[in-house]
Formats: structure tokens, C-alpha cells, sequence
């Protein structure tokens, strides 16, 4: 009876500590929205909020807006993440499905390896490697552009979309896969009609969690966009995204509307990765619970 007790009592106090863990993380990120919303509001003040989400940067002539920043980085995180699901997916396969035992592990190993690599490490390789490649590719530019970004990008955020499909994969029930290697498939039509479905929750969060990384990367695009601040037309222009605008802008009057336009490129940050986080969630939930 006391060690029945003492477990509801140790069960009890683990749950009160997980749940103020919870409140405390969401009440620090609430804080964080009002914060940039308080610092951002000279610009509501001036009734400018919208003009600052449609314009262009000029602030010599007194524009503020963000509008290059947004398209550069749905462009940069939207082409990384085209690159990186095929390949993502391929070696998620070959770990779960195609390889052999101990190839896959290699493969398995090499991944979880490159998740561990600072981002600043991907930068560096971008530019002695990425760059003057694309530069010679050109003929034209420094090199320092939305492809080159995009490839060192796209690279990054390809171990962890990986682990999350294998993941995905690994979860599909064992019997599904027996029972259509009983009907004669082979291993491509195990993939293609039994993993892929099953497996399609883990799947799309994984994509959406990868988008949410890319679109908030500061130092692929501050090492190797280039940071012109202008709506980009062509992979091989520079452009700035959202994250390196931030860090670049400086402002040594804190009541200007230059220095409240940063904080209503953290706004969009937020709203995009909370947005992408919450649609994660539910479609994870939504596709669980109508699992075969």
C-alpha cells in the first residue's frame, strides 16, 4: 500500500512539473509575440502595418517595406525544400525498405551525424565550395545568390527530414508488410502501396517541420544570398530573406520606423512557424485517426 503511495505521489509531482514546463514554454513564447507587436507598434501608430507588408526597402525615401524579404524567403525555403524531399525520401527507403542491414545502418549513422553539424559549418562549405562553382557556372555575379543558398539550404535540412521519414516508415505495422510480401510484391510495390500511405502522416510532418526550419534560417542566406533587398526574379540574383534582414538592419534610433520594421519581419516569422507547427499537428492528428 505505501509503494502504491509513493508512485501516485512520484506521479503526481512528475505531472505537476511537466505541467508547468508546458505553461512556462507557452507563456514565454506568448511573451515574445507581444514583445515584437510592442516594439512594432510605432508602425500601427502611422497606420503604415500594410504598406510595410507590400513595398519595397527604400528607407532613404522613407519605405520600409518587407515585401522582397517575404518573397525571398518563401522562395529560398520553397526551392530547398523541392530539392530536398526527393533525396530525403530515396535514403529514408533505402534505410527502411531497399538497403541492405548493414548499409543502411552506415546510411542511418552518416544522417543522425550531419544533424549534428552547426549550421555555420554548411555556410562555410557554401562559400569556398557552392559559390565559386556557381560563379563559374554564371559567368556573372559574385556567386553569392538564391541558388547558392538554396543548394547549401536544401543539403541542411535534408538529415532531418530523413530521420523523420524513417521514423514514419519504421511505424508502419509489421503485418501490413508481411501480408504484401505475401501476395508476391517486391520491395518497390511494398513502397509505393504500403509504406507510402501508412507511413503518410510522419511524412508530411516532417516536410512541414523542415519548412518551418528553412524559412527560419539566418546564416545560409547572411553567408550566401547576396542580401540585395529586392524581390528576387531569377535563382541567379541575389536576394535577402526575412531572418538575414534582421540581422543586418541597424538602427540606432529606437523610436524610427526603420528599426519597427524589423520587428514586423519577426511578426511573420512567427505567424509562418507557428502556422506551419500547428498544421503539423493537426494534420498528423487528423490522418492518424483515419489510419488503415
Amino acid at each position: 500500500m505505501k509503494r502504491q503511495d509513493d508512485g501516485s505521489r512520484s506521479e503526481r509531482a512528475a505531472r505537476m512539473i511537466l505541467g508547468a514546463a508546458v505553461i512556462t514554454a507557452a507563456v514565454l513564447t506568448g511573451a515574445i509575440f507581444v514583445y515584437m507587436l510592442v516594439l512594432s507598434f510605432p508602425l500601427f501608430t502611422h497606420g503604415q502595418v500594410f504598406r510595410v507588408l507590400i513595398q519595397d526597402w527604400a528607407p532613404l525615401q522613407g519605405r520600409y517595406g518587407i515585401r522582397p524579404m517575404i518573397g525571398a524567403s518563401l522562395a529560398l525555403s520553397s526551392g530547398a525544400l523541392a530539392l530536398a524531399i526527393p533525396a530525403s525520401l530515396g535514403c529514408a527507403a533505402f534505410v527502411t525498405i531497399f538497403g541492405r542491414p548493414k548499409p543502411a545502418f552506415f546510411v542511418r549513422r552518416f544522417v543522425q551525424t550531419m544533424t549534428s553539424i552547426p549550421t555555420v559549418v554548411y555556410g562555410f562549405v557554401g562559400v569556398f565550395l557552392v559559390v565559386p562553382t556557381v560563379r563559374d557556372l554564371v559567368q556573372a555575379g559574385s556567386g553569392r545568390c538564391l541558388l547558392s543558398a538554396l543548394l547549401v539550404l536544401a543539403l541542411m535540412i535534408t538529415p532531418t527530414m530523413v530521420l523523420f521519414f524513417i521514423d514514419a516508415m519504421e511505424s508502419v505495422p509489421k503485418e501490413y508488410v508481411l501480408a504484401a510480401s505475401a501476395l508476391g510484391a517486391g520491395p518497390a510495390e511494398k513502397f509505393l502501396w504500403v509504406v507510402l500511405p501508412c507511413a503518410r502522416a510522419g511524412l508530411i510532418t516532417g516536410v512541414l517541420l523542415a519548412f518551418g526550419r528553412a524559412f527560419g534560417d539566418t546564416l545560409i542566406s547572411l553567408m550566401l544570398a547576396g542580401n540585395a533587398a529586392v524581390f528576387p526574379s531569377s535563382l541567379f540574383h541575389s536576394a535577402r530573406t526575412l531572418t538575414a534582414h534582421i540581422a543586418l538592419v541597424i538602427a540606432a534610433d529606437f523610436q524610427s520606423l526603420e528599426f519597427a520594421s524589423i520587428f514586423v519581419c519577426g511578426v511573420v516569422l512567427y505567424a509562418v512557424n507557428a502556422a506551419v507547427a500547428l498544421a503539423a499537428w493537426s494534420l498528423r492528428s487528423r490522418l492518424l485517426e483515419n489510419r488503415p
